[in-house]
């Protein structure tokens, strides 16, 4: 069983879901865990009902499990740190979005692709298990890897899995993993609030 960091629950200014307040992304995961298919599947169908804009659903994902050669192409796409500890995640999922459709720009398709993620995030959650989203990944690499048109753009390679035992984890990771966690104030992020 698998030992939990610190207690992560976020500290807020006014209140929110506690599955909001509770969610953190976590770099170390149980590298012998398996993935809980009916978990995944359930943040999978969370993604796929987040809101889109006219129904577009203009995200994708592409899901790899550990092991495979779909995990292996994506975990040598990714940049500097989080080479070193992603790979331990059961799950890697490529969340891209569909930027252009029948050659007309979708301007929308980051943002609810983004959405799409977060609704993941969440349900993950709620289930047990741990994510962590990255952006230091090559993008061509994966548009290549996955052969993927020019139509479609990898927004962000999310590892996913069961947390792993923090006492295993080297001083530095250790560190990270208990650092506390901030966030900017509503004041420094709310441009006009009348």
């Amino acid at each position: 069983m698998s030992i939990p960091a610190l207690d992560r629950t976020a500290i807020t200014d006014a209140p929110i879901l506690d599955i909001l307040a509770e969610r953190w992304s976590t770099r170390i995961f149980d590298p012998a865990a398996t993935i809980d298919e009916a978990a995944l599947a359930s943040a999978l169908e969370a993604a796929r009902w987040a809101p889109t804009a006219a129904n577009t659903q203009p995200w994708r994902a592409i899901v790899a499990r550990r092991g495979t050669e779909s995990h292996a192409k994506i975990l040598s796409t990714l940049m500097g740190f989080n080479a070193a500890w992603a790979g331990d995640a059961a799950v890697l999922v490529v969340f891209v979005a569909e930027t252009t459709r029948d050659g007309e720009p979708m301007t929308w398709a980051l943002y609810d692709t983004g959405q799409a993620a977060a609704h993941f995030t969440v349900q993950a959650h709620a289930n047990g298990l741990s994510t962590h989203q990255m952006g230091g990944f090559d993008r061509d690499a994966i548009a290549s890897a996955f052969e993927l048109s020019s139509d479609f753009t990898p927004i962000s390679v999310m590892a996913v899995g069961e947390l792993g035992d923090i006492r295993t984890a080297s001083e530095e990771m250790q560190q990270r993993e208990n650092a506390p966690r901030v966030r900017r104030p509503i004041a420094d992020t709310v441009i006009v609030n009348d």
